[in-house]
């Protein structure tokens, strides 16, 4: 019998999307608005919406967001391909700023560049809602097979 957690990873089968969002979502996932939209072992996509809570100073989306959403679209994609093996942690996020935003919907897609037996690397794009890019990562992620390790000194 699968766990909750195998059971929410997947829009498949019927899932509800609205649970799946739910379980990806507990903690910083839900303060930037996450919404996953397609979720499979070789891309995923979500999508979050522009507000004034995720602007810097001036007045812009402050560029931190564009990294925890790649670092989070790029860490669902590599558990999702990685399944019951073990867990992934991201070991680095290369992000690059190339368009401002204000206001309105973005757009993230991650797809995997390799996904080996102890790491993996996924690019993630970001696009608007005119199909512009606006920013693009690269994380590398460790599979880590001994679980309980996580976390522990």
């Amino acid at each position: 019998m699968a766990s909750d957690a195998e059971r929410a990873l997947t829009l498949e089968d019927g899932a509800d999307p609205a649970e799946v969002n739910a379980f990806l979502n507990k903690g910083f996932g839900e303060a930037l608005g996450l919404e996953f939209t397609e979720l499979t072992a070789d891309w995923v996509r979500a999508q979050w919406k522009v507000t004034p809570a995720l602007y810097q100073p001036w007045g812009i989306m402050h560029g931190g967001v564009h990294c925890a959403v790649i670092e989070s679209v790029a860490s669902i994609a590599a558990s999702l391909w990685l399944g019951d093996r073990g867990h992934v942690v991201g070991v680095n996020n290369n992000t690059d700023f190339l368009r401002a935003s204000r206001e309105g919907v973005l757009h993230a897609e991650a797809t995997p560049i390799h996904r080996g037996r102890t790491q993996q690397l996924w690019v993630v794009t970001i696009t608007d809602d005119q199909d512009r890019l606006t920013a693009r990562g690269q994380v590398r992620l460790q599979n880590i097979t001994e679980t309980s390790a996580l976390g522990n000194k």
